[in-house]
């Protein structure tokens, strides 16, 4: 660990030197900015770390030289306040270390898809946006359905919303995968328990600039906004379905009653959609082993299980259950996220190079 916090103090005195002479390089200078901001919490820190460990040294060393008693006495109280300082110190530093995600802070698109189970697969997919409505309530975070595909009973086929707040990706990117629920369905008459799934995918909200789609790449098509009847059916084309020729994907938006608007949204998921392939794909070749310790988050892979009978709630990542259901469902899922965040970083840390026994 000495050995790379060695490395970015020089790597930050060479920013400081290129500052006074980089001219004005306006892209330049806010580059080297950028840089030394990053950098400046990890090297104030070592600084620190450095002062503490030094004090440590000379309180120890006169510990064990001849002096009068009440010097050592001193010595062993400042040895006292000392020791849990630099260890402190020492999880501030790794956890600094540890390379960030460049995604944490962005909104995201979260789409939830009933799986296996009819419509009590529906009725668990309205049940896990209400979860995750009320967590983003939790966390003054904004929401919005951005698109639905809506069954009669209150259940959703399919459900995409977007949240928007600080930080909401590094919270719920743990989310992806398949959400299993064993409970007796509502129009279940001899009371056997089912099992059904809603498949869950939370992606980045990308900007236009982060990733180009070339007009020549989609097939706009408009079309009159389906529903149930009455005022909910358009009499003007306003409903959009863009499909993506390079990889097939289809993205329909018919909730607004402006057809910009529709395409913007549909814009929006399409971009998020293929920023995440690319992304999965990026990981999937530099990270196979870390993915592993966590889980991939793919949509195919069975993360967590809501067992009604038992109030229980179970992910199977981590092997961490609640007995506490009706919390869950209200939104109350800090227990996994954190747990979940907590494995992430380590195995993010261990891959930095930087581990517990890495101190001296």
């Amino acid at each position: 660990m000495l050995d790379k916090l060695a490395g970015i103090e020089q790597r930050f005195a060479q920013i400081d030197e290129e500052l006074l002479t980089v001219g004005g390089n306006y892209q330049r200078v806010a580059e080297l900015n950028k840089e030394r901001v990053e950098l400046a919490p990890i090297v104030e820190k070592m600084r620190e770390y450095r002062q503490v460990t030094k004090a440590y040294a000379e309180a120890r060393t006169l510990l064990d030289s001849e002096q009068e008693a009440e010097l050592k006495t001193m010595a062993e109280i400042e040895l006292t306040e000392l020791g849990p300082k630099i260890e402190k110190l020492e999880a501030e530093i790794k956890a600094l270390l540890i390379p960030k995600d460049p995604r944490d802070d962005k909104n995201v698109i979260v789409e939830i898809r009933a799986g296996p189970g009819g419509d009590e697969a529906a009725l668990f997919s309205a049940d896990l946006f209400r979860m995750y409505s009320r967590y983003a309530e939790r966390q003054n975070w904004k929401n919005a359905i951005l698109s639905e595909s809506a069954i009669g009973i209150g259940g959703y086929k399919e459900v995409i919303f977007e949240i928007k707040g600080k930080g909401a990706y590094s919270k719920l990117k743990y989310e992806s995968g398949v959400h299993r629920v064993q409970r007796v369905p509502s129009t279940e008459s001899s009371g056997r328990i089912h099992t059904s799934t809603s498949t869950v995918a939370v992606l980045v909200e990308v900007e236009d600039f982060e990733i180009d789609i070339p007009a020549s790449d989609l097939d706009i098509e408009v079309f009159r906004a389906g529903g149930a009847g009455g005022q909910n059916v358009q009499k003007n084309s306003t409903a959009i379905r863009i499909t993506h020729l390079p990889t097939g994907m289809v993205v329909i938006c018919q909730d607004e009653r402006s057809q910009l608007q529709n395409k913007l949204r549909a814009l929006s998921i399409l971009r998020a959609r293929l920023y995440a392939k690319e992304e999965e794909k990026r990981r999937s070749e530099q990270e196979e082993a870390r993915r592993s310790q966590v889980g991939t988050g793919e949509r195919s892979e069975k993360i967590r299980t809501y067992n009604y009978p038992q109030n229980r709630v179970t992910d199977h990542r981590i092997g961490v259950s609640s007995y506490n259901l009706p919390a869950i469902m209200a939104g109350d899922i800090d227990e996994f996220i954190t747990e979940l965040a907590n494995r992430d970083e380590a195995g993010r840390l261990s891959a930095s190079g930087v581990s517990d026994d890495d101190d001296e």
